[in-house]
This record gives C-alpha cells, sequence and structure tokens, in this order.
C-alpha cells in the first residue's frame, strides 16, 4: 500500500513551497470556498456539545438529510434510511467491509476505491471507459460486465459530477442505466459528492430511477467547503437496511460515532435557505468560468479535455504531444507530471494515480488554488448577467491562470 496519491502531491507542494520555489497546487481536490456564514455560527454555537451521539448520526440531522434528499433529488427518503459518518471516504471503507462481493470501479475513478477494496481484501473489477464516451459508463459497459456471471455479488461506483474528470449525466442516460442495473440486480454505489456543484444547479440522482438498489453517497466536504469537518451520508433503500446496520455495528466497534459539534453543525447546512443557496450559486458560477475558461485554454493548445460539467477538475490526454515527450524521456504519465513539475512549478496527477494504464499520458488537475472567499465576494458585487471573463478571472483565480498558461505553454514548447 501507498499513501494517497493527492495527499502526497499536496504535500510535497508544500514542501517545495517551503524550499522557497514557485508551486502552483493544482493536485489536491480541497474546495477552495469557506464554510458558509450560517454553519460557521452553528458550529460555534455547538461547540459545547461533548455527549456521544447515536452511532447511525443524530436524530435531527438524520431528519434532514432525509428532508434534503426528498427537496433535491425527489426521493422518498426518511430519517432511518440515513448513516452518519466521519467522512464518507469512511462510509465506502464500512460498506466494502461488510459486503462480501467484488467492487467495480470504472476508471477513471477517485483515486482511494481500488485501495480501500485491498486494504479489506475484496475484488477488484476495472471497469474501463473511454475518451469517446466522455469518460462515462454505459449501458453496453454494465451489460457486459454483467452477462457472463449475473449472479455474482458486487457493488458498481458511479461517481458523478466525476473526479476527474468533471464529467455528468442526463437524466436519460441514468434511466438506462438503472434499467440495467435493476435487471441484473446491482447495488450501485453513487457518489454524489459533487452534487451540488452541477455546473447547472440541475444534479440527478440515479436513486430516482433505481430506488431499491442505489446507496446514495454524500457530505459536507465539496459543496460545504468543510472537507477538514469529516462528515459523510449514506442515503439507503429501504432493501438494503441491513446493511446499514451491519454498517452501524462495525462503526459501533471502530468510531463509536461522529463529533457531535460537527453534527450539531451540519443541521443548519442540510436546511438550506437563501443565504446558503447565494453562496451554492456564487460557487458554480465561479467554478463554471475558471473551468470553461481552463477548458478552452488547454484545448487550443491541442490536448484533448472533455468539457467539465461539475465539480472543479479536467482530464486532460496528452496524446498529441507523445513524440515530443518520447524525445525527452517521456513514457509514462508519471513521467509527464514530474517533468512538468520540475520544469514549470505546475502539480498535477498523472492519470495512472487514477485507475488509468502508466502508457497512456493522461492527467488530472483541480483548478481550486484560489482564494475562494475572494471570489465570492467578486460575485456578490456583480449584476446575475455580467459575464466572468478572463480580465476577472484572473483577478480572482491569478494562480489557477497562470498555470493554466504555464502548462499551454509547456506543451507548444
Amino acid at each position: 500500500m501507498h499513501p494517497s496519491a493527492t495527499l502526497v502531491i499536496n504535500q510535497r507542494s508544500k514542501e517545495m513551497i517551503a524550499a522557497g520555489q514557485r508551486v502552483f497546487k493544482l493536485g489536491l481536490g480541497q474546495s477552495p470556498f469557506p464554510v458558509p456564514r450560517p454553519v460557521v455560527e452553528a458550529l460555534k454555537l455547538h461547540a459545547r456539545e461533548k455527549d456521544y451521539l447515536p452511532v447511525k448520526g443524530l436524530a435531527a440531522l438524520r431528519r434532514e438529510v432525509a428532508e434534503y434528499h426528498r427537496r433535491r433529488d425527489g426521493i422518498a427518503a426518511r430519517p432511518d434510511d440515513v448513516l452518519i459518518g466521519p467522512g464518507s471516504k469512511e462510509l465506502m471503507f464500512l460498506l466494502q467491509l461488510v459486503y462480501y462481493g467484488d467492487l467495480v470501479v470504472p476508471t477513471p475513478a477517485w483515486v482511494s476505491y481500488a485501495p480501500q477494496a485491498r486494504i479489506v481484501g475484496r475484488n477488484i473489477y476495472w471497469l474501463p471507459t473511454s475518451a469517446s464516451d466522455g469518460w462515462q459508463v454505459t449501458p453496453g459497459h454494465l451489460e457486459s460486465l454483467c452477462h457472463d456471471d449475473p449472479d455474482r455479488p458486487r457493488i458498481v461506483v458511479l461517481n458523478y459530477p466525476n473526479n476527474p474528470t468533471g464529467g455528468t449525466y442526463r437524466a436519460s442516460e441514468l434511466r438506462v442505466l438503472a434499467e440495467v442495473a435493476r435487471r441484473h440486480r446491482v447495488i450501485l454505489l453513487s457518489d454524489e459528492i459533487y452534487g451540488e456543484l452541477n455546473f447547472r444547479g440541475r444534479h440527478n440522482s440515479i436513486a430516482c430511477y433505481y430506488p431499491e438498489g442505489a446507496i446514495v453517497s454524500g457530505g459536507l466536504s465539496k459543496w460545504c467547503g468543510a472537507g477538514g469537518w469529516r462528515l459523510g451520508t449514506f442515503l439507503f433503500p429501504e432493501s438494503l437496511a441491513w446493511l446499514r446496520d451491519a454498517m452501524a455495528a462495525v462503526a459501533s466497534e471502530t468510531y463509536t460515532s461522529t463529533s457531535a459539534p460537527i453534527q450539531f453543525a451540519a443541521v443548519r447546512a442540510y436546511q438550506g435557505g437563501l443565504e446558503i443557496e447565494r453562496y451554492l450559486h456564487a460557487s458554480r458560477r465561479v467554478l463554471r468560468s475558471l473551468g470553461r475558461w481552463c477548458w478552452r485554454r488547454l484545448s487550443e493548445a491541442g490536448l484533448d479535455v472533455p468539457e467539465p460539467k461539475g465539480a472543479f477538475y479536467l482530464f486532460p490526454d496528452f496524446e498529441s504531444r507523445r513524440e515530443r515527450l518520447a524525445e525527452r524521456g517521456v513514457q509514462t504519465s508519471f513521467d509527464m507530471c514530474e517533468q512538468l513539475l520540475e520544469e514549470t512549478g505546475v502539480a498535477i496527477l498523472p492519470g495512472s494515480a487514477f485507475g488509468r494504464p502508466p502508457e497512456e499520458l493522461t492527467a488530472r488537475l483541480a483548478y481550486v488554488d484560489f482564494d475562494g472567499a475572494r471570489a465570492l465576494a467578486t460575485v456578490e458585487r456583480m449584476s446575475p448577467d455580467e459575464r466572468m471573463d478572463s480580465e476577472i478571472l484572473r483577478r480572482i483565480a491569478p494562480s489557477v491562470v497562470e498555470a493554466i498558461d504555464r502548462l499551454a505553454e509547456w506543451c507548444s514548447s
């Protein structure tokens, strides 16, 4: 086992900066935005909470999470269907620990799905996707996976908006995927941690179309800017209550319960309201404008990059530069990212960290190296129909813009 690639690149970037080097931190996918003010105030109010809470989570929080999914997704969720944990990452680990079956991971995929399966000794089946399909799972992919061994127990991961590509699914695509999953009785782990960061604010959950077999994973880290608070949520269908209870039993013997002050503050986060909706609208506006600018700039530099639809990631393919890179001794995505960091100070992650073949020249970048509070303040002063042009983006995200310029120039050199 090795440390998580995202944490490694973050630590290395910090060390290079401490040594006096200029580094552009596009490796770690951490929200740049501050936690919304009402949620911070709620944490202050409940800072004295010190009791162990129920292992499945604070009753008031489970009610609000269920109501949130009813309000946002149209899912007939109940408080009993919700499990609260110290980050969705921990809940995913517990799921694999208690469910005896294969883990199916579409590639490219977030860096921690497969290592968790290795830790608990589960079989991992990599489900390759392609750039021509937008790096998304298709009904054909899922049908082919299940056809030869239809009774094999398996959990299939579906993550959207996606880390590392920034892509997402339309409702029509989710409906067809749900039909295949239902036919083969597949358990879907629908990782929707970036759902609120769909650029159009119109996230669709596959649990609407496959309510009996989809577990919806979420939390505060991405849309609420609270990664370090470590609060995750799982929403289970009633038919998988046994799985929820088994995870809770393991939780009772490991972490006991999630931090009490954080759970009380999360109640306020999931209640929503006008101030939080304004915060989300402004966050999406910044990420949409900056993401599309980065996408256009890299596309113009000759890279094959899917247009982002949500989250804060891009997944460029450097295949068009293979010959030039080979002349400089670059044969793998890891070599490429190392050379890029040394020559430009731009820190990104190789596609091999996300389950792609080492020789494939893909990489992930997270365009989050900017002051999110300053960006939100800028949006507050703008009119609703005012466009965030390149000059505004250079003011609110100078490091990201310079990093992308350096990357584009490096590709052309």
